[in-house]
């Protein structure tokens, strides 16, 4: 940690069982997901890293009031449903929803499936990431 940044490392991917996440006032208690906004002190964001095992199924239907979900599948097959369509997933697939859509996923395959999930406040974003960013006059050094 700095002052300037936050790190972390959440081992490998088969390790996810570790976490659990938990939400009593929903009934839900979930191995293999942990959000990492208390772990980086994210301001702008919520990540979340999240396993599901073989023919897993999300057992709920849920919306949000103010944030747009990215996932991003990075290993296994699976299939995403919104509003009542459903589509396939596996490595590679990337699927943004917008708040009010009522969205499950589950995993078809007999191997764990792998994703993360980004959060963000539905248009918040003002510019482009080319646009935001200051480039440093200094000559890059990896010596301490």
């Amino acid at each position: 940690m700095g002052e300037n940044f936050a790190s972390a490392n959440l081992g490998k991917f088969e390790s996810l069982d570790q976490f659990v996440f938990e939400a009593p006032e929903v009934k839900i208690k979930r191995e293999g997901k942990v959000f990492l906004k208390e772990l980086l002190n994210l301001t702008g964001a919520e990540i979340s890293f999240n396993k599901l095992s073989a023919h897993e199924s999300i057992s709920f239907y849920h919306t949000h009031q103010q944030n747009e979900e990215i996932y991003i599948f990075l290993k296994g097959t699976g299939e995403f449903q919104i509003d009542g369509k459903i589509f396939p997933v596996r490595e590679g697939s990337i699927v943004r929803v917008d708040p009010a859509g009522e969205r499950c996923y589950r995993n078809c395959g007999d191997t764990d499936l792998y994703l993360i999930v980004i959060q963000v406040k539905a248009g918040s974003y003002e510019g482009r990431t080319i646009q935001d960013g200051v480039a440093v006059r200094k000559r890059v050094s990896w010596e301490q």
